[in-house]
């Protein structure tokens, strides 16, 4: 990770750390990186061990996500062709996604078929990636929270003895939390959208191949919460502000409640540090509650 770095840095791919009490310049788009290791040990474990065809589309698909996100960083092609070709990026696994019934506490399981096949499985993916991708600005904030949601998905995958289709996944986790040594407070790499993408689209799938819909859905409750209070601070049309600062003794000053992350240091004086950890333990809760879930809720 360090000579990566100290190439970002050489390279000028870098960007501001809004706050921080000085002018600092972070290399971004670290979520190369995070591909780049998982396709390596990949590729070298397939050497001793037979992945299954569904290992290999799921890892299709992120990679398209990390493609896109590359893209994305370096051109900006409008928000509506951006949703489409990423909601396409997700077409491959539905022939994979085994898992075609929602269940549901009381009711119990809802067949939904092709329904689930050609709506449900591009647009989970499509969303969890977007909202990886919005909650996110504080060091370590995005990469902690994916690592706990995978970690949690993960496990629940592990208590119900079915984990033979996502062992790329487990990959892509690995290294994603090899990076987070690097991007946690103080943050020293940012992952860029190639990284929020490539995570946000891991996260999306696990959860369809898997089945785990309902259980997915609680454990990405803060990351929803997030985006309603955006969704309101538009429509209400608060003036745009995108990063808040470090007022001058450490502890983060906002301009607004309207985004999770905003809502604890608008009202009580906090560091970033503290701030992301409580979003850490915010997000653990729900993951909690849904890994206990039980069965494929």
């Amino acid at each position: 990770m360090p000579y990566f770095i100290k190439q970002f840095t050489a390279s000028g791919l870098t960007v501001r750390d809004y706050y921080k009490k000085e002018v600092v310049q972070i290399p971004d788009r670290g979520g190369i990186i995070i591909l780049l290791v998982a396709l390596l040990s990949i590729s070298f474990t397939s050497l001793f061990f037979k992945y299954s065809t569904t290992n290999y589309v799921v890892l299709i698909v992120i990679c398209l996500f990390g493609i896109f996100g590359i893209l994305d960083d370096m051109i900006d092609i409008g928000r509506v062709p951006k949703l489409l070709l990423m909601y396409y990026c997700s077409y491959p696994l539905i022939q994979y996604a085994t898992h075609t019934a929602l269940v549901l506490p009381s009711i119990g399981h809802m067949e939904l078929g092709i329904l689930y096949l050609q709506l449900i499985v591009p647009t989970y993916v499509l969303v969890a990636s977007n909202l990886v991708n919005m909650h996110s600005g504080y060091n370590g904030l995005a990469s902690g929270l994916s690592a706990i949601v995978l970690l949690s998905l993960i496990i629940k995958s592990l208590i119900l003895g079915d984990v033979e289709n996502i062992y790329t996944i487990i990959a892509i986790t690995g290294a994603l939390l090899g990076y987070f040594f690097y991007d946690r407070y103080p943050s020293h790499i940012f992952w860029g959208n190639v990284g929020s993408l490539t995570i946000g689209a891991t996260i999306g799938a696990l959860i369809v191949i898997q089945g785990f819909i309902i259980s997915g859905f609680i454990m990405l409750i803060p990351h929803t919460v997030n985006f309603l209070l955006y969704v309101y601070w538009r429509v209400r049309k608060f003036p745009v502000a995108k990063f808040g600062s470090d007022r001058g003794d450490g502890k983060l000053e906002v301009p607004n409640p309207y985004t999770l992350k905003w809502v604890l240091p608008y009202y009580y004086n906090l560091t970033e540090k503290q701030a992301t950890h409580a979003m850490y333990m915010l997000t653990g809760i729900f993951c909690l509650i849904g890994i206990f879930l039980p069965g494929r809720f």
